[in-house]
């Protein structure tokens, strides 16, 4: 299956998922060895989950598919270039190769925020008028992390 032929069905998904008022122009599907692992749209509103991005939607069932929180090996295509939450999920599932069609300017012009958060990101997260952060009782949670770090069964990821 050519990159083409794997965006017009991204295109596809994500218009089906308009039209029924699942959520905004976002499709994505995980490709693998030349093989359709799964395809996803926006499903934000349909859901009422801010995280139901079609990139997102495309990962969880291509993991369920697959039974592995590892993707390594696949690749993403996505009808525009994946917001930082996205762009963290991808990294996390070890998705090394990403297609897009538009970029975060063209998202942006059409009324989606990225622009603000890579913002926030590219300057060390300080800006309170978009999101205050304060440390509260290191101590408590330092005491979930030892309980992790000392596990003989966890499985790391």
């Amino acid at each position: 299956m050519n990159k083409n032929k794997i965006m017009d069905l991204c295109v596809d998904s994500c218009i089906d998922g308009m039209k029924n008022n699942h959520g905004g122009p976002f499709g994505a599907a995980i490709v693998k060895d030349g093989q359709m692992i799964s395809i996803g749209h926006n499903m934000v509103i349909s859901t009422n989950d801010p995280t139901a991005h079609g990139e997102m939607v495309a990962i969880r069932a291509a993991c369920d598919t697959l039974k592995t929180f590892d993707l390594s090996g696949c690749e993403l295509y996505t009808t525009s270039q994946p917001c930082p939450m996205c762009m963290s999920a991808i990294i996390w599932a070890n998705i090394k190769k990403v297609y897009y069609g538009c970029t975060v300017q063209d998202a942006n012009r059409i009324g989606f925020r990225d622009e603000h958060i890579l913002n926030f990101l590219n300057n060390g997260c300080n800006d309170p008028s978009i999101l205050e952060l304060e440390s509260v009782d290191k101590t408590q949670c330092l005491k979930a992390f030892e309980i992790w770090e000392n596990s003989k069964s966890k499985t790391s990821y």
